[in-house]
């Protein structure tokens, strides 16, 4: 053994002992420099759902417009379903410091989440890396928004997506917390996991029906026409929905509410085409870009979920995804001025959303054909010359998902 060789194994320990934890240590840091720097912001979206849960104890509605919450003006009246208040009560023992612990727990959720991504280890890393200097994370962690939750529940699927339970639990669960990643359950159907549909359909009922017990039958209906109402929300402050940018841009009432549905029509589009042809995960990471996209309003920190394909990419080679998460900085500019807002800022949350999935089309066509050349026996270097060689002893067949998590 050469003097380099055993230098280079001696330097791997070190190596891998230093990436985690300095990428570990450095979103710690950031998050801490966030809450610590918060105020009264701490935990602003968290104390609209404590309210809910404390109306439900009270018992009062919970979707009431007339209450206030500790920090302010409430945002809107609460706009999650009923079941998601419930699930909040026990967080209520927290008293004054449910707000910082569920901040705190929101934190946790992601790295749990980012533990969960079936990628090489080099690739969680990198993402935990990236996750530290975007904005979309931080923001949503410092509010107590629930998307790090949603991105655990979304990597869990898609880590044992071959196992019906964990699919219909994470799609049950999400659906109860937002109702966004119930279509978890579509993508299931079309891609023939029965089982799983089964899973998430009788747990979604199952606890819908425990919480009805507390909130009664009419909170479902006062949250359906919430639901209903919440399309009409394009000309509020901090939506930054296509149509509420084409609305900023000065586009009346009318064709704002086009450009959205437009939007809405183009999302459903690519779902389509991702469930018609492309691979299981591939149409998974589209169903959760997607997903966001059908929400009404759509807000800034909804990017979080963003990480979850940039991981995909990357994991195939696609290291500039890296430098996606990036573009959420633009967002900080969108309502730093209430009296004029910048549309062309709020536009670069929707343009990233539907540039990704633009991405992640290209890149499920690419596995595809990649996938019918090795069928055929053809080398698929011959046809995608920008992929990075394989070693010579590449095995026949294409490596599955499950075969390159680290």
């Amino acid at each position: 053994m050469t003097a380099n060789a055993t230098a280079g194994r001696s330097r791997r320990p070190l190596a891998e002992f230093i990436v985690p934890v300095g990428s570990v240590t450095l979103l710690v840091l950031m998050l801490g420099l966030v809450l610590a720097s918060a105020g009264k912001t701490l935990g602003y979206d968290y104390t609209c759902y404590e309210s809910a849960a404390r109306h439900l104890l009270d018992g009062k509605p919970i979707y009431d417009n007339s209450f206030a919450i500790n920090v302010g003006t409430c945002p809107g009246t609460y706009t999650y379903p009923p079941a998601f208040a419930v699930g909040l009560v026990p967080w209520l023992l927290f008293g004054g410091a449910a707000a910082g612990a569920w901040c705190v727990a929101m934190a946790a959720c992601f790295l749990a989440g980012v533990a969960a991504l079936p990628v090489r280890r080099d690739v969680r890393w990198l993402v935990v890396i990236v996750a530290a200097i975007d904005w979309p994370l931080l923001y949503a962690v410092k509010l107590g928004q629930v998307e790090p939750l949603l991105f655990l529940g979304f990597a869990a699927a898609w880590r044992w997506m071959d196992r019906p339970a964990v699919v219909g639990v994470a799609t049950a669960l999400g659906a109860l917390v937002k109702v966004q990643p119930g279509l978890l359950g579509v993508w299931a159907l079309v891609t023939r996991r029965y089982r799983a549909v089964a899973w998430a359909a009788v747990l979604t009922v199952a606890l819908a029906g425990a919480a009805t017990l507390a909130t009664g039958l009419a909170a479902w209906g006062t949250y359906l026409d919430l639901i209903r109402g919440l399309s009409g929300t394009l000309s509020l402050a901090h939506n930054f929905a296509p149509g509420a940018a084409a609305h900023l841009a000065g586009a009346s009432d009318g064709v704002a509410a086009a450009v959205q549905i437009g939007s809405v029509a183009l999302a459903v589009a690519a779902l389509l085409a991702a469930w018609r042809w492309a691979s299981p995960v591939a149409g998974l990471q589209v169903t959760v870009v997607a997903s966001q996209l059908l929400s009404a309003p759509l807000r800034d920190h909804y990017a979080v979920l963003l990480l979850l394909p940039v991981a995909w990419l990357v994991g195939r080679g696609r290291t500039w995804a890296a430098l996606i998460p990036l573009l959420g900085w633009i967002a900080l500019f969108a309502y730093a001025d209430s009296d004029s807002p910048n549309w062309l800022a709020t536009a670069s949350i929707p343009l990233t959303f539907f540039g990704v999935l633009a991405l992640l089309l290209w890149e499920a066509f690419r596995e595809r054909r990649e996938g019918r050349d090795l069928r055929e026996g053809q080398d698929p270097r011959e046809v995608a010359p920008t992929t990075a060689p394989a070693p010579a002893t590449a095995p026949a067949t294409a490596p599955s998902e499950t075969a390159r998590i680290g």
